[in-house]
């Protein structure tokens, strides 16, 4: 008899807990969306990131560039741009077609935008970081040839260096000095740093292997190169590093390379980004991934944490996370 109060027992608090769990309020659904932005890249300029990339959801690549901004680089709002949303518009600068891989630099108390349009790449100017860029000669950087994926590099002693990627049997990483305008390099300091060679590099073994989207940093008196390989639209698209003594090189891979994979964070398509210190001091690593494992666009911008561990450059894959508006 005890044992059937008891399951009766069971029975009633069973009901009671069940009706009691539907009294709750349904979880309201997140009306959130992943940002749709390639080759991101983000600038810290006072208390606020902002966050640039190559268009990948509704509006065309060759309209211009999307900025968004964020004071914690998790709740971001946008696009904000000064014209629609855009940070720098068609017809206001060089280019009408393929606007890629901006970066947004603070320099002589003005805001510089490198960026690739009509494979080349040129510069614009703002008063501020939403915009708009401007500039009055429309012309690209460098005249001859194809190029794009800028990067400018400020070094100590004020040298200014342009990395980027030349289309030339295969894409290319070369590096120029820039002169102080930030309008032409010096030509005769052009010099290739990284072209594709590992197997890493090249999972499809293509006849024209990819090593694009430079960032180059200084950090105990060497200089590091992050950059990603293979086409972008491969799901093994992943993220490496190599070293110098000199801006100009000669370039050492790094053994442990690649650093960030799908392997890693389990998503496709994940690299071509930009290196940046968040308001504590803590370096990260913006990029873009595949939209999911079944398809390359539109790509997502996603966050990781990266450091040194001595001479070393190491990502936190559990910190990885895709942004959202």
């Amino acid at each position: 008899m005890k044992k059937i109060v008891s399951i009766a027992t069971l029975f009633c608090v069973f009901a009671a807990c069940s009706q009691e769990k539907s009294t709750e309020k349904p979880k309201e659904e997140s009306t959130s969306k992943p940002i749709l932005l390639a080759d991101p890249t983000v600038f810290y300029n006072n208390g606020l990131y902002y966050l640039y990339g190559t268009t990948s959801g509704d509006v065309p690549i060759g309209e211009g560039f999307q900025v968004y901004t964020s004071s914690d680089l998790k709740e971001w709002k946008g696009p904000v741009g000064a014209q629609n949303g855009l940070a720098l518009k068609k017809g206001d600068t060089f280019g009408d077609k393929g606007f890629w891989a901006p970066q947004v630099i603070s320099y002589k108390n003005k805001f510089y935008m490198i960026y690739t349009a009509n494979e080349n790449i040129a510069v614009a100017t703002s008063d501020s970081p939403l915009g708009p860029f401007k500039s009055e000669s429309k012309e690209p950087i460098i005249k001859t040839g194809n190029q794009i994926d800028p990067f400018v590099f400020i070094d100590e002693d004020g040298k200014k260096y342009l990395y980027h990627v030349r289309l030339t049997n295969g894409n290319r990483i070369f590096v120029a000095e820039i002169n102080d305008d930030l309008q032409s390099i010096k030509a005769e300091t052009l010099t290739e740093c990284i072209s594709g060679t590992l197997p890493w590099e090249n999972t499809q073994n293509v006849s024209w292997p990819v090593t694009e989207g430079p960032t180059v940093l200084k950090h105990n008196g060497l200089y590091y190169m992050i950059y990603s390989a293979n086409d972008f639209r491969n799901p093994d698209y992943a993220v490496g590093y190599a070293t110098a003594k000199s801006p100009l090189g000669p370039w050492e891979k790094a053994t442990d390379s690649p650093i960030i994979s799908r392997k890693d964070v389990g998503i496709n398509g994940v690299g071509h980004g930009d290196v940046f210190y968040d308001k504590a001091g803590k370096m990260k690593y913006i990029l873009h991934t595949h939209f999911n494992n079944g398809a390359v666009s539109p790509r997502k911008a996603g966050l990781i944490d990266i450091d040194f561990e001595g001479a070393k450059i190491k990502a936190n894959a559990k910190s990885f996370i895709l942004l959202e508006e």
